[in-house]
């Protein structure tokens, strides 16, 4: 699926040069230049204008090697402040909040944030020292926390017929970083496109360019959630003289095949080593535990799969105003991917992200198996409600206080209706699962069971199993139980407590769902 943030993403970076984004006065940036003379003032300040970085004798120069290793396995985070998104993090720069933000992300086990650098906005083609300051801030208040720092160059901006120039601009603003183990790697474009002639060419170009200039520095390109690993492969053949160091895959799919999904963009790139540098989910047409399911997914999918280094995006929602004007502030969803509410307070997300990176057990309410969650923090969610809305209730509980609900429920050839959900677990062929949950009912009729389904990548249903049903009429809580084994090709499953053809109630608790 196009998600909203991936279609702003494309549709911003192909409008960029039509936003207005906010400057100070003082500062204010120009439309970018593509004459001889512009190229010319920026080759001559390209080493001018930047401080060198500080001495650091105590550490070892890093190796391209020793990078790329740490960018493996790095614990990254994506990062804007609440209030200040994209561009505007340099615009209405807050130090305070910066460094209260980054201990929250170094609280959750970060050890690395991702900065995107905007050239609109540093100033093109000439940098200005303020931005470069603010910028070297943010590494020292990052190193301050136990944090690297990858830089992602050329967002928000298609001046590509600018090689010198871009090259040259990207001199001034890193050079100081050349030797400095607290950066990490380039990311030579936010979500390049391939397809693009015109940034084709100036990639194949600016690629050798930097490498020159930064022998040391891993270099990569990520790839919108849309484009996913075909794009990737089309980037691999684009740089095949001049390759780059890792490729950046970014994850907005369907996170029930997340092994799949990530297996075959590694496929798409080998040899060459991948990894996610974003990963998200929105809770604004999402629920708070559906994000938190589909990042655990991806974490699970990830490990199984070799990648090494999972990255979310983001840190934190926005506040309305957040996001400079522009095809991305104009979209409502993008404002919610955030691990952390506006007000500060953590979503479940937060606590997935913790356990995926310190690779320890996900959270045991995670998958809410005895429905005590409120209905936002759970990743359960209605199927097929127009023939009959699952709901959860207090009504009547097996264990806790709580259990799903369903009455005078429908049935058609599509299937019965019920409350779904996707395990964590990846899903593999030949995997054998075993499902379970207590149900009861009150003068119940048509048929009650729990049922497990799976799917290929392509979301084609190859099969599924369904346990006996619940006697009808009214009885006590009893156990239903199914077993099965994944069809070949499965790549993702669902778990269906479903009750069709019901004209009395029957109430769901206690559900377990396991793999071997």
């Amino acid at each position: 699926m196009f998600t909203p943030r991936r279609c702003a993403a494309v549709l911003a970076s192909s409008l960029l040069l039509g936003l207005a984004l906010p400057h100070s006065p003082a500062t204010a940036a120009a439309k970018p230049a593509t004459t001889s003379a512009a190229k010319a003032a920026m080759a001559a300040t390209a080493l001018t204008t930047a401080k060198p970085a500080p001495a650091r004798a105590a550490e070892a120069a890093p190796t391209r090697a020793s990078r790329l290793a740490a960018v493996r396995t790095a614990k990254t985070i994506n990062y804007y402040p609440s209030a200040a998104g994209w561009s505007k993090m340099w615009t209405d720069w807050d130090p305070a909040r910066i460094d209260a933000d980054l201990a929250k992300a170094q609280a959750l086990g970060a050890d690395n944030v991702r900065v995107i650098i905007f050239p609109t906005t540093f100033g093109w083609p000439k940098p200005w020292n303020g931005y470069q300051d603010r910028l070297a801030s943010f590494v020292d208040m990052a190193a301050a926390h136990g944090m690297t720092v990858k830089f992602t160059l050329f967002d928000w901006w298609d001046a590509y017929e600018d090689v010198d120039a871009s090259v040259a601009w990207a001199k001034t603003v890193l050079t100081r970083y050349k030797d400095d183990p607290r950066v990490l790697s380039f990311e030579v474009q936010n979500e390049f496109q391939p397809d693009n002639a015109r940034a084709a060419t100036w990639a194949k170009k600016v690629v050798p360019g930097l490498r020159a200039a930064f022998p040391t520095m891993p270099l990569t390109f990520s790839v919108d959630g849309q484009a996913g690993a075909p794009a990737m492969a089309k980037i691999k053949t684009l740089l095949a003289a001049t390759p780059v160091d890792y490729y950046d895959f970014h994850f907005y799919t369907n996170s029930e095949r997340a092994l799949a999904v990530i297996k075959n963009a590694q496929a798409a790139v080998a040899p060459a080593p991948m990894v996610i540098g974003e990963a998200g989910l929105n809770t604004l047409q999402n629920t708070e535990g559906e994000q938190a399911a589909f990042l655990a997914r991806v974490f699970e999918g990830a490990e199984a799969a070799g990648v090494q280094s999972v990255a979310p995006w983001t840190l934190n929602d926005f506040t309305q105003g957040a996001i400079p004007s522009s095809a991305v502030s104009r979209i409502p969803a993008q404002y919610s991917y955030g691990l952390y509410r506006t007000d500060g307070t953590a979503k479940p997300a937060a606590a997935v992200v913790k356990a995926g990176w310190a690779n320890t057990a996900m959270p045991a309410s995670l998958m809410d198996p005895g429905f005590e969650l409120t209905a936002g923090q759970s990743p359960w969610r209605a199927y097929m409600p127009e023939l009959g809305l699952a709901v959860k209730t207090q009504s009547m509980a097996r264990t806790g206080k709580w259990s799903v609900s369903m009455t005078n429920t429908g049935k058609t050839a599509a299937g019965s209706p019920s409350y779904r959900v996707s395990p964590v677990t990846p899903v593999k062929s030949g995997q054998k699962w075993h499902g379970e949950v207590w149900a009861r009912g009150n003068a119940a009729t048509g048929t009650t069971q729990i049922a497990l389904s799976w799917f290929d990548v392509n979301d084609k249903w190859l099969g599924g199993a369904s346990s006996t049903w619940l006697p009808v009429g009214t009885t006590g809580w009893t156990k239903l139980v199914v077993d099965g084994v994944a069809p070949a090709g499965s790549t993702s499953m669902q778990v269906h407590l479903k009750s069709g053809e019901n004209k009395g109630t029957i109430w769901f608790d206690d559900a377990v769902i396991t793999a071997s």
